[in-house]
């Protein structure tokens, strides 16, 4: 598998950094497209059938962000050891951090697959879609180890800086779920008609598939990573330093997964059409995301390498040239969507002409914030690359749990306000946290961190 090798600790930086950019957004654009597979397909089933697989994509999210850290973690620590040119501990630090991640899922997998009733239950998960819900869940925690293992493989690619091949594995991956999906939902010749159920087999079919390929990548050596059975051992104080770096990662993800939930809840006290409207208004502002998100990741690796090269200063360019990149980029964006909201509210949504007007305000009124969400991601990028997750999880506890939640609760009581409160909580957290972000930036202490001696 012949690839270039961008060395981002010398070179051009602005080049580096976006080489690793796009491939990144790609790669999460195409993993969002699982779900759209299994939408578009499932819902030729009904109503029913969509909600049965719906519902598990908040709680698999959240298990997802509980172990997260320690794939934040090796992606930090790898990239770090790359810039210090110290191959053996890239490779001694993949296999550790890639073992526990691997042995939580097994521990999370395992409680969840058989706690599953239960959630359903707390859920409120009605009894005419609770066997189809509580067999597709069931599914998606089962591969849960599988699919950790690939999000762990991305981290640690990413750490060394490549990204095309995670890019590719997922290019495949979603185009054999496309085919697999109508052949386990519908059957075709002697294969029978699993309805909900397919979907979910189709799902771990290709799950299991990214994780084997990934795993034998790493073990084969074909990228900078070469990971071999006497790694395996635990060492214990690396460990307990990727937790600690990892640790406020995963806390992080949880706490922003449980805001927007809540948040969900506030839209819904005012009816079922505005949560209508602010369900397509959250879909579009996760496309826009995960622009900012590609940016976050190249970013710290970027800002990771340098640093453990002992590059503090192209560190410091690599993240403000990202900052200003996410602030351009998604502005223009933005725009965009102001002068499109109502195409783009209307392709997602068929419904009253009031409705739709509502999530029209929605785009309209976030929109033009976007370029401050951007940077502010990029940032936090800088954050995680040089090792202050503590730092990054506070920013985002308070732009979510300070800052919008109270926002949104407070003056959507407001009889003049109501949903526009909902709405207008997304600026203010978008625009308060860059602020901070960018001030904690500019006074460097964030270059003090050492990680890689």
């Amino acid at each position: 598998m012949a690839r270039k090798k961008v060395d981002l600790t010398q070179g051009n930086i602005l080049k580096g950094l976006l080489a690793l950019a796009w491939p990144i957004i790609g790669a999460n654009l195409l993993q969002t497209g699982y779900q759209l597979v299994d939408a578009f397909w499932v819902g030729r089933l009904g109503a029913n059938a969509v909600a049965a697989v719906s519902i598990s994509y908040p709680v698999n999210f959240l298990l997802i962000s509980l172990s997260s850290g320690f794939a934040f973690a090796g992606s930090i620590l790898v990239a770090q050891y790359a810039g210090a040119k110290q191959p053996k501990m890239v490779n001694h630090v993949a296999a550790q951090t890639l073992t526990m991640v691997v042995l939580m899922s097994i521990v999370l997998s395992a409680i969840a697959y058989f706690l599953s009733p239960n959630i359903l239950n707390g859920l409120g998960v009605e009894e005419e879609i609770f066997e189809d819900a509580n067999f597709f869940q069931q599914m998606i925690f089962v591969g849960l180890v599988f699919n950790f293992g690939f999000i762990m493989f991305q981290s640690l690619l990413r750490g060394i800086g490549e990204v095309r091949i995670p890019l590719y594995i997922n290019a495949a991956t979603l185009g054999l779920n496309f085919i697999l999906d109508p052949l386990f939902i519908y059957g075709w010749g002697p294969i029978p008609a699993y309805g909900v159920t397919g979907a979910a087999v189709s799902t771990l079919c290709t799950l299991m598939l990214s994780a084997a390929i990934g795993h034998y990548i790493l073990f084969k050596g074909i990228t900078d990573i070469k990971l071999s059975l006497k790694n395996f051992w635990f060492d214990k104080p690396l460990l307990k330093r990727a937790f600690k770096i990892g640790a406020p990662s995963s806390i992080e993800i949880s706490a922003r997964a449980l805001g927007l939930t809540l948040m969900t809840g506030i839209a819904a006290k005012f009816g079922t059409e505005v949560l209508a409207a602010y369900g397509v208004g959250s879909r579009l502002i996760s496309f826009v995301v995960i622009f900012g998100l590609g940016l976050l990741r190249a970013s710290s690796t970027v800002v990771g390498q340098n640093m453990g090269a002992g590059l503090v200063d192209r560190a410091e360019k690599g993240a403000t040239y990202a900052a200003w990149i996410g602030f351009v980029g998604l502005s223009v964006i933005g725009v965009l969507f102001y002068v499109f909201a109502e195409p783009l509210v209307i392709t997602f949504m068929d419904a009253e002409p009031h409705v739709v007007q509502m999530g029209v305000d929605f785009m309209r009124i976030v929109s033009l914030s976007f370029g401050f969400m951007g940077a502010q991601l990029a940032l936090v990028g800088t954050l995680r690359g040089s090792g202050n997750t503590v730092e990054s999880m506070i920013l985002t506890i308070i732009g979510i749990w300070v800052i919008q939640f109270p926002f949104a609760l407070i003056v959507s009581d407001m009889e003049s306000f109501q949903e526009l409160g909902v709405w207008w909580s997304f600026p203010v957290s978008y625009v308060i946290p860059c602020i901070l972000t960018v001030i904690w930036f500019k006074k460097g202490t964030w270059k003090r961190k050492k990680l890689v001696n």
